[in-house]
């Protein structure tokens, strides 16, 4: 006989062993698509000494430090960046005032809509403005933009009772929000903020196309060579798990950042001493 839980029913000896089987088939699936994916790069020579010879050479070893180094510093200022200018524009769009909140409404929609490579190409070519500075302009805008709806939804998530306490007490708008509503938003808004964040880091390989010497320009310099017999799926095997590696290193950070966050003496749980017989008041007559 089984149990029910509070979101499903526990599922019973045959449902266990169709999804067995489910997990099963899907397992051969998985295995038979990485066995014909591995066919394929041994049919066509790509594990060739020839293909991965450039690794081995110091010169193509700085260059793909150096080109990771560029990409963590754009990265690094595009995050800040985007950070402070989506709080900025988030405050305005729940400012009381209307044309700070109306102009505020503006910009976010406007760069929100505009494509990140168009943003990053006119400051670029129309603005002549250096590769970094224009890349990091380009990607603050956007995320920023972004970011400024994901910290206004996230405050504007947090239960109306809570607000209207807050100002039942006395307390000031800019109280109310430093106090009592962002620190209950950012639990909820962690998620997404690093999600934002991971759409940054991915996007610093744009600048490749404004000739700026990122990871992904360094690679694409590496696969284009004549010489090593065009190893572009070996510079692909090479940068692709370091780029999932930094987006799986922001996610366990975030994680760590929210357990933390649980931890802190502002909002652990506070101990309640135990009710015990208080003296009687006298009975009025």
């Amino acid at each position: 006989m089984t149990t029910a839980n509070a979101l499903y029913d526990v599922p019973g000896p045959k449902t266990r062993k169709r999804h067995r089987l489910y997990g099963i088939a899907s397992t051969v699936v998985i295995l038979g698509l990485l066995a014909w994916i591995l066919y394929l790069l041994f049919d066509t020579d790509q594990f060739t000494y020839t293909k991965w010879m450039p690794f081995e050479y110091k010169g193509i070893q700085e260059l793909l430090l150096r080109g990771l180094g560029n990409t963590l510093k754009a990265f690094g200022l595009a995050a800040v960046l985007s950070l402070a200018l989506g709080t900025l524009l988030a405050v305005g769009r729940l400012s009381d005032h209307r044309p700070v909140r109306w102009l505020s409404t503006l910009v976010v929609e406007f760069f929100r809509a505009m494509p990140v490579l168009v943003m990053i190409f006119f400051i670029f070519v129309a603005l002549k403005v250096q590769p970094l500075p224009a890349l990091v302009a380009g990607l603050t805008l956007y995320n920023g933009s972004v970011l400024a709806e994901v910290f206004r939804s996230g405050v504007n998530s947090v239960e109306r009772g809570q607000r209207e306490a807050a100002f039942a007490l006395g307390m000031r708008k800019t109280q109310v929000m430093s106090y009592v509503l962002v620190p209950q938003a950012v639990r909820a808004m962690l998620p997404a903020i690093i999600s934002q964040l991971v759409v940054a880091l991915k996007d610093t390989s744009l600048g490749y196309l404004i000739t700026y010497e990122e990871f992904l320009h360094a690679g694409k310099l590496i696969a284009s060579n004549l010489d090593y017999d065009l190893p572009f799926i070996p510079v692909v095997m090479v940068i692709s798990p370091i780029y999932i590696g930094m987006c799986m290193l922001l996610s366990w950070f975030a994680g760590w950042v929210s357990r933390r966050e649980q931890r802190s003496p502002k909002t652990e749980a506070v101990d309640v001493a135990p009710a015990e017989p208080g003296t009687l008041l006298p009975r009025v007559q």
